[in-house]
């Protein structure tokens, strides 16, 4: 891996212009000397398992513990980890240059042209928010829809894109509808299923359509281009994308996405410091949703999508380590990254269909699927299996009842194939 320095350089750029005095100077360049070296200087290989287990011990996890869960919450590598308690230090040798002083929002702007990179966009229409809720806060608050206007989602979308329509639509007087997701259906749909799905629920008064990019129960990747053409053509105005579960995962191409935002959390598959998100909006979004936040009077904010960051004291420390955790992910590489999701996946579906005790319960289209994947045990209640797994066998996954009544299985890059197939194994001798 190549050795993560964007905002260790930036640091002694900025504070060097700064002026800030050769005591901070000092202290900068102690922390440059003492953060960690390169992990592995000849670079991640999917295929090689002593590979894999460098880049799992370069992680806090318990060794005991086997971690399926990183769709719901990632853990951060120790070199940004590291990097982070750093700059929490630096920062505290001279609050009030930190905090309220312009040294850190210029450094910010390298952790956005990194972000930018990563989900190919401009770094004008890019925000560092907090999180998913806090993008679609932004957007059901801003945007502006009358009684008679429908906002629409599938039964697959996340609560945290949805519970801000469903508030503001009871005040306002629009309409938040779902349309129920054929989950049954989920391992045998194609592309054109899924567009024709959501094509199917739009009505001459849905104004909006919200669409997870990678659900978080069956890990079902949406073609958000092909549905966001298809909506438009019936009459659409806003298409606007989850992408809690994508970036860091999955290859984002918001230029040729063609919707009108995406928001996302980096805590999951981007691994960075807790509390922070994306919030990318359209040129003509930004025109049409003003901020939600006002730290800066007037005009003066600007007019690109930093306008929705205008936060007054925030944790700085945080936003430049997002910086690190970006690069940390860029340094394992697309490729490899890749590669290493589609062995995982190959596992599981391999283990899970060839065993009558299991069933799949997520998408087997290379198009549609994903790393997150659903598996149910014959016979038992996947609610019940969550919290034997954790006290006997220290495995973290998801549950979900219901109709759907399946395990989450959501391994990353560091999942030693030794440790998943022993869960696997565990979970078939508890089927009927």
């Amino acid at each position: 891996m190549t050795k993560i320095s964007h905002s260790r350089r930036s640091f002694l750029r900025v504070l060097g212009a700064a002026g800030a005095g050769a005591p901070i100077l000092a202290r900068a360049e102690r922390l440059e000397a003492a953060l960690p070296p390169p992990l592995d200087p000849d670079g991640f290989d999917a295929a090689n398992p002593v590979s894999v287990r460098r880049l799992r011990d370069s992680y806090f996890l318990s060794p005991d513990l086997v971690y399926l869960n990183h769709a719901s919450i990632g853990t951060v590598p120790r070199p940004v980890h590291e990097a982070h308690a750093g700059y929490l230090e630096l920062c505290e040798t001279h609050p009030s240059l930190y905090v309220w002083g312009g040294v850190w929002r210029e450094v910010t702007e390298d952790t956005r042209v990194a972000a930018a990179r990563l989900l190919n966009c401009r770094p004008d229409d890019l925000a560092i928010t907090h999180n998913t809720t806090e993008g679609f806060s932004i957007l059901a608050q801003g945007l502006e829809l009358d009684p008679g206007d429908e906002v629409l989602f599938s039964s697959l979308n996340h609560a945290g894109a949805a519970v801000a329509w469903d508030e503001l639509g009871r005040r306002r007087g629009f309409t938040v509808r779902r349309f129920d997701f054929p989950l049954e259906r989920a391992p045998e749909l194609s592309v054109d299923e899924v567009v024709a799905l959501h094509l199917d629920a739009v009505r001459p008064e849905t104004r909006v359509l919200v669409i997870p990019h990678v659900d978080n129960m069956i890990g079902m990747t949406h073609p958000i281009r092909e549905i966001a053409e298809a909506a438009r053509a019936r009459g659409v105005e806003f298409v606007f994308v989850d992408g809690a579960q994508s970036a860091g995962m999955i290859s984002v191409d918001l230029a040729a996405a063609r919707v009108d935002a995406y928001a996302m959390s980096g805590h999951k598959w981007l691994q960075s410091p807790k509390g922070l998100g994306l919030f990318w909006a359209s040129e003509r979004l930004q025109a049409a949703v003003p901020r939600m936040w006002f730290k800066t009077g007037g005009d003066r904010v600007g007019m690109t999508a930093r306008k929705y960051e205008d936060y007054s004291t925030r944790a700085w420390p945080a936003v430049v380590a997002f910086g690190d955790a970006l690069d940390f992910q860029a340094s394992i590489g697309v490729e490899e990254k890749e590669r290493r999701y589609r062995a995982l996946w190959t596992r599981v579906y391999g283990r899970t269909t060839e065993d009558s005790r299991l069933h799949w319960g997520s998408p087997v289209d290379p198009a549609l699927r994903s790393v997150i994947m659903a598996v149910g045990v014959q016979g038992r209640a996947a609610p019940e299996l969550g919290p034997m797994l954790l006290e006997r066998h220290g495995a973290v996954l998801r549950a979900f009842g219901g109709r759907l009544n399946t395990l989450r299985v959501s391994p990353n890059l560091m999942t030693e194939d030794e440790s998943l197939d022993r869960i696997l194994d565990v979970l078939a001798s508890q089927g009927a």
